[in-house]
Formats: C-alpha cells, structure tokens, sequence
C-alpha cells in the first residue's frame, strides 16, 4: 500500500528585489508535478501585515492542493525584506522579481495565478496590467482594498471574495467599483475582513472555483 503523500511545508528562501533582498515563503505544489505557479501578497504592512498572514497562508495552502508552487514574499520594507514601504508603488517592482525569479524556478510551468489580500490585491492588481493577455490565467482577490487605492479594472475571469460585514473596505464600495465592469463578486455572509473563522469557506470557494 502506498503511503499517503505528506503535506508540502513552507520554505524560507531570499529573491533579489529592486530594492534589495526580499525574504519569500515558498510553498511546493503537493502534486507529482506542479501545474502552475501562484503568487500570493500580503496585506497592508503599516497594519501589521506579512506573509505570516492567515489569509495569505489559506491561499497558499489551497493553491498547493491544486498543484501550483505558491510565492509569498515580504514586499520592500516588511520583516527582513530592504527597502521601504511605498503603498503599493515599488511593490509592484518587488512582485514581479518574483514572478521572475518563480519562472525560472519552474522554466517549463506556464499556468500563473495572482492572488492576494487586501493591500496584496492592489499590487497584484497593478502588476496585471504589465503582463501580456494570456499570461495571468487567474485572479485571486480577497478584500480588495478598492476604497483605499485607485484600483485598476481587473479581469472579468478573477474570482473577487468580499465579506458582508467587511468594516475595513465597505462591500458597497467594492460593488460600486465591480458593476461598470460587470465584475460578480462573491460574498461570504456574515464576515469581516479579516474572515475570522471563515478561513475554511474560504478555502473551500477558491478550491471550487479553480475546479471549475
């Protein structure tokens, strides 16, 4: 009998960033071979914000399952990563150093997602907009901080989560910014930003949504 596959586990590892060194999580894709790379961005940093975030590691975790290597970097200014915080300016930089660097990790993976949580969703959002048509396959954006940011227009494919209850990033002004694009979003009943206890449904609508 074959023993059941063990669960891949978070590996610290450093990219060259714009600004300087950039301390990652990477996370193997728990399948016999990944099938495309995610990267996933942390929440605001002046809040508290990492990649030690539970949110991030859900994403991450979920992603795994479905055969992606997920990226979690620290952006510029965040634990050990150099440089300085620039609300979601330079960031960008950081997030596509290590879309290079996930790409030449893994040369002969093509599918990408980018995924992120709050403030992670500007940033990922803004480095949608440098890449070509087909080379984002997927978005995941959680909270949105639309209200905060002079948000980009995203895909009509990305899969945009929103708690009722959000007292962060109020869902009204996520609705107003999705419906001149006709952006569905799905709305997780009863939740706050954080999606305190929620974490499971979460993972659960991202896992179905990607089987889809």
């Amino acid at each position: 009998m074959t023993p059941p596959r063990k669960a891949p586990s978070f590996e610290l590892i450093e990219i060259a960033g714009p600004a300087g060194r950039l301390e990652c999580l990477r996370l193997p894709a728990a399948t016999e071979s990944p099938f495309g790379i995610a990267l996933v961005a942390h929440p605001n940093p002046t809040e508290g914000g990492t990649f030690t975030n539970k949110i991030v590691h859900t994403l991450a975790k979920t992603l795994s399952r479905l055969g992606y290597v997920c990226y979690c970097p620290n952006l510029r200014g965040v634990g050990q990563s150099e440089g300085m915080h620039e609300r979601g300016v330079g960031e960008v930089d950081d997030m596509a150093a290590v879309l290079a660097f996930s790409r030449h990790e893994n040369p002969h993976v093509h599918r990408l997602i980018l995924a992120g949580f709050s403030f992670g969703t500007y940033v990922q959002a803004q480095l949608r907009q440098r890449l070509a048509e087909d080379e984002v396959q997927h978005m995941i954006l959680v909270g949105p901080a639309i209200s905060r940011y002079n948000f980009p227009t995203v895909p009509a494919n990305s899969l945009i989560i929103h708690g009722e209850q959000d007292e962060v990033i109020p869902l009204n002004a996520v609705f107003d910014w999705a419906r001149p694009n006709h952006l569905p979003i799905v709305v997780v009943p009863g939740t706050g930003h954080f999606f305190h206890g929620r974490l499971t449904r979460l993972a659960d609508i991202v896992e179905g949504n990607l089987r889809r």
